[in-house]
């Protein structure tokens, strides 16, 4: 029998799972994953929807939080021993003090690959402002200084070649903060995944300008965890690596790859619901329209890292000379 490519991927997604399923029981304690709920730790999701953190022996704690800054906080504090989300001055900040360490890749703003919308409200585009060049002048909302959202928009002024200082910086805290001010004309522009943007767009509530990722093609999201996890719980660190790079693996087979067999993309669709969108009637289109970017087995893009952290160390919301080298650990997961 002639096997198509999708037979094939569709094939190699049901070994995946079987294979984390069948192999040998470990006795690792719960490790507990600071997150955001948004769409971006979609593979996390899937991971946990189909079980295979608890059949690798390692069962996985979700925590939530509202901002990436203080899921940081969390992991230095204790209440958290690993976490996903976007890097920040905060976090080089507690990194450089060496209790923190970058362990993995997460989601990658791609040129040509519509994550992170730039928004605007109606009335500020009707008065003019319908491209990012002309963002000068107005008023953008973000969650904190020195937040990904503070990253992404001085690197678009970088790139647009306007100072970030002609725009009035309003943190708001949250994601739904930020976007709720833009809907009710409290901010003229403002960020958004995919997922929330679109249907905002489509119900004229709000203006698309530009995609992040055409402007700053970035490491958005990476893993952590803190050094103390690394000394004391090393075989339960690589465990949760494993399974990681295999769930990154079902989420590209599902929704990257070009023909991905509906059959796995419904099945990750309804994985990642149980999570995010459950009770929302068009969760699955937002999803569906909603996925980003992850590079091969959860890569690190180390430089980008490097980047990042010489962006905030330069906008000095990052004190002090912190080695790179010392706040990244390549052992875990693979690097591009």
């Amino acid at each position: 029998m002639h096997i198509t490519r999708r037979m094939a991927l569709a094939a190699a997604v049901s070994t995946g799972v079987a294979a984390i399923a069948t192999s040998p029981a470990r006795a690792g304690e719960k490790i507990r994953l600071g997150l955001l709920r948004t769409l971006s730790p979609a593979p996390f999701y899937l991971a946990q929807a189909r079980g295979m953190f608890a059949a690798s022996g390692t069962p996985v704690e979700f925590v939530f939080f509202e901002a990436a800054q203080p899921i940081a906080a969390a992991a230095v504090s204790g209440d958290i021993d690993v976490g996903v989300t976007a890097l920040t001055g905060g976090f080089f900040s507690l990194a450089g003090r060496g209790t923190l360490k970058v362990i993995g890749g997460g989601l990658h703003e791609q040129k040509g690959f519509n994550l992170t919308a730039i928004m605007v409200s109606p009335q500020a585009y009707a008065a003019g402002l319908t491209s990012v060049d002309k963002l000068p002048g107005h008023s953008f909302g973000i969650t904190q200084y020195g937040s990904s959202f503070h990253y992404m928009v001085g690197r678009i002024a970088e790139r647009a070649g306007f100072d970030i200082k002609t725009l009035t910086l309003r943190p708001l805290q949250q994601i739904g903060n930020m976007v709720a001010a833009l809907r009710t004309g409290q901010v003229d522009a403002t960020m958004a995944i995919a997922s929330m943007a679109k249907p905002l767009a489509a119900a004229g509530e709000v203006k698309i300008i530009g995609w992040a990722g055409d402007w700053v093609p970035y490491q958005i999201t990476a893993l952590f965890t803190t050094a103390r996890m690394i000394a004391t719980r090393e075989a339960d660190l690589r465990a949760f690596c494993g399974v990681y790079g295999a769930a990154v693996g079902e989420y590209r087979a599902a929704f990257l790859a070009k023909d991905a067999p509906a059959a796995v993309t419904d099945a990750a669709v309804a994985s990642v619901r149980t999570f995010i969108f459950a009770s929302d009637p068009d969760g699955a289109a937002k999803i569906r329209e909603g996925v980003g970017w992850y590079d091969e087995g959860a890569a690190l893009d180390v430089a980008d890292v490097r980047a990042q952290l010489a962006w905030f160390t330069e906008q000095k919301m990052v004190k002090g000379d912190i080695d790179a080298n010392a706040i990244i650990d390549t052992r875990f997961l693979p690097t591009k």
